[in-house]
């Protein structure tokens, strides 16, 4: 359903609201005045052809996932590989690998470069992103669902 049905849907509970809520019948009239021309004037085109667009990048995104190609579905999972490997790296690999060398017998173990400085945000990033894909599915779920 388009946003531009979805409003016209939606007209009646709007003018009942204004009905409700405004008691002055001139400014009721004005207000309903208002809220048809808003209607007609075309400002729900705007929205309905940027939900276009979200849903045409939506399929998108859905055929990028589904394919088999390591390229198109795969970098998304190994954004998260790089994240995972960063932290092992960094929090088991870096501290123990020196002490494991010394143990061993080795005489000079250069130290480590850390990942410390950049592996915070690629983290926060990953989080952020996956947090946001959650919010996302959660507000679909619960649009789509009966009430």
């Amino acid at each position: 359903m388009s946003l531009i049905a979805a409003a016209t849907a939606l007209l009646p509970t709007i003018t009942g609201l204004l009905d409700k809520l405004i008691a002055d019948p001139e400014a009721k009239a004005q207000a309903q005045l208002e809220l048809l021309k808003l209607q007609q004037s075309g400002a729900f085109k705007d929205l309905d052809a940027a939900l276009q667009v979200n849903l045409a990048q939506a399929k998108i995104n859905e055929v990028e996932a589904a394919s088999q190609s390591g390229f198109q579905a795969g970098w998304r999972p190994l954004a998260g590989y790089v994240c995972v490997a960063g932290l092992g790296y960094e929090f088991l690999l870096r501290p123990l690998l020196p002490w494991l060398l010394t143990v061993a017998g080795a005489a000079d173990v250069p130290p480590l470069p850390s990942l410390s400085d950049v592996l915070f945000e690629l983290i926060f990033g990953m989080l952020g992103l996956g947090t946001l894909r959650s919010a996302d599915r959660w507000n679909r779920m619960n649009a789509i669902a009966p009430k």
